[in-house]
């Protein structure tokens, strides 16, 4: 039986297109053989204007993000935000307005049993619907370890409706959690979420608990005289530096600190600095704010 493909059988040899020039230039400068060449490469591309700095950037990400894991970016244990399975309406709803989160574990009994995930737009469905079991709510926890791929992730993410994964560590315990922002983060820089208002729409708003959610950016003579304090500082400007500057280091979400009166609880930390605080005053103080909110 005749082969019906016989351009099959025999192929081609292979046949180098590149010109002399081409073959010259290439012996006298080869391309790059590492990752830290390629990198080099691309600032020397950004500096001949051949790409821009922001695609240098993003380039730069992927190239880096190749060796990442899972256990590099995510958020650890002791700053994750989770839900009790027992806990009331109001205590979730409180939360939620505090952490601005848009999804959440949640555990039953001990911590490290995390049996789903709550979007925080299905409490609205509490709301109109009292009778209806909160696990009703939840959707399935993704989990995985902590040397799961970053570029394996991401393809995960982008397959599923599953943003959150629950980060496990060698030993089957919680090490952390990870969202696709996250990942995206490594590659794009910073984004913008529902924390980062422009500084036009406002700097202190006041809670439910009757605290105060502060702009880490907020400058220092604002929050004076929000709360009636007198928070003096020469070498910084902004609430948010004056803090760290006190700290000693750029706080963690979760971390406290109290100066001048006023409490200070670390909402949201991006970047480098304190995107927002929960400020709980002293009574004098509340009543200033109070008035000028």
């Amino acid at each position: 039986m005749s082969d019906p493909h016989p351009a099959r059988a025999e192929r081609e040899p292979y046949q180098d297109k590149r010109g002399f020039l081409q073959k010259i230039a290439e012996f006298i400068h080869p391309g790059p053989d590492s990752k830290d060449e390629l990198i080099e490469t691309l600032v020397e591309a950004e500096g001949n204007d051949i790409i821009g700095s922001e695609s240098r950037q993003m380039l730069e990400g992927v190239i880096r993000m190749a060796d990442m894991t899972a256990g590099d970016v995510m958020v650890p244990t002791p700053r994750m935000d989770l839900i009790d399975i027992e806990s009331p309406f109001d205590e979730l709803l409180h939360l939620v307005i505090d952490t601005a989160h848009s999804r959440f574990p949640v555990y039953e009994g001990d911590k490290e049993n995390i049996i789903g995930i709550l979007l925080a737009k299905d409490l609205l469905k509490l709301q109109r619907a009292p009778e209806l079991n909160i696990r009703a709510l939840l959707r399935p926890a993704a989990f995985i370890p902590e040397s799961k791929a970053l570029n394996d992730l991401l393809h995960e993410f982008r397959g599923n409706r599953n943003h959150l994964a629950i980060v496990i560590d060698e030993f089957g315990r919680t090490a952390g959690l990870i969202t696709i922002e996250d990942v995206l983060e490594e590659i794009v820089g910073e984004i913008e979420d529902e924390f980062d208002e422009s500084e036009d729409e406002g700097d202190i708003f006041s809670l439910p608990d009757k605290t105060y959610r502060v702009s880490g950016n907020t400058l220092i003579e604002r929050v004076n005289e929000a709360f009636g304090v007198s928070i003096e500082h020469d070498d910084v400007d902004t609430i948010g530096g004056f803090v760290a500057h006190e700290m000693g280091h750029v706080p963690k979400r979760g971390e406290q600190f109290a100066s001048g009166g006023l409490h200070f609880t670390v909402l949201h930390a991006k970047g480098g600095s304190v995107k927002w605080f929960k400020v709980a005053p002293r009574p004098a103080a509340a009543a200033a704010a109070a008035e000028a909110a």
